[in-house]
């Protein structure tokens, strides 16, 4: 529904009106994994924020409907991987539902808590669950840093206008 006030035409809130501004908006590209009952899980995330130095913490948002969901609720410890733009295709892997995303074509490994680690990532770390705080059909996720590594390869992912982009020099 759009309305007219003054000078400007503007929308309800809807999800849709949500939606269409935050595809405006640049966001750096991030895969979180765990270890599930059943296996390795992951999902591609946008969400991502750091939130504090002092402790060291981040968070980012989960839908309850996700497949990912019940492993995040009952882990302790996550991985969060920063995507470089060589990664595109890793990106859409971890979005895509059904996807097998831990098959042959993704490289990975164990790593420290037993967290699946990403290879050949820009950044990676492991993370301490803190909280996971209801907002809607999602919970944002509150975790703090354990250790990590920034020293891998390229520039980062973005996801801008419903796609993923590299920066422009």
């Amino acid at each position: 529904m759009t309305a007219t006030s003054g000078l400007s035409t503007f929308q309800l809130a809807s999800p849709g009106l949500l939606r269409s501004v935050f595809r405006r908006h640049a966001a750096g590209v991030a895969v979180i994994t765990a270890r599930g009952d059943a296996g390795p899980v992951g999902f591609t995330a946008t969400s991502l924020t750091s939130v504090s130095a002092e402790p060291p913490l981040l968070s980012f948002g989960i839908g309850t409907a996700a497949s990912s969901w019940p492993a995040i609720s009952g882990t302790d410890h996550i991985g969060v991987h920063i995507l470089g733009e060589h990664q595109e295709d890793l990106a859409a892997t971890f979005a895509r539902s059904g996807a097998d995303r831990f098959g042959p074509d993704t490289a990975w490994r164990d790593g420290p808590e037993g967290v699946p680690v990403l290879d050949d990532v820009p950044a990676w770390l492991v993370c301490r669950i803190v909280s996971r705080v209801p907002a809607g059909d999602h919970r944002i996720v509150l975790a703090e840093v354990v250790l990590g590594d920034s020293a891998g390869p390229g520039r980062p992912l973005l996801y801008h206008q419903g796609r993923f982009n590299a920066l422009r020099d």
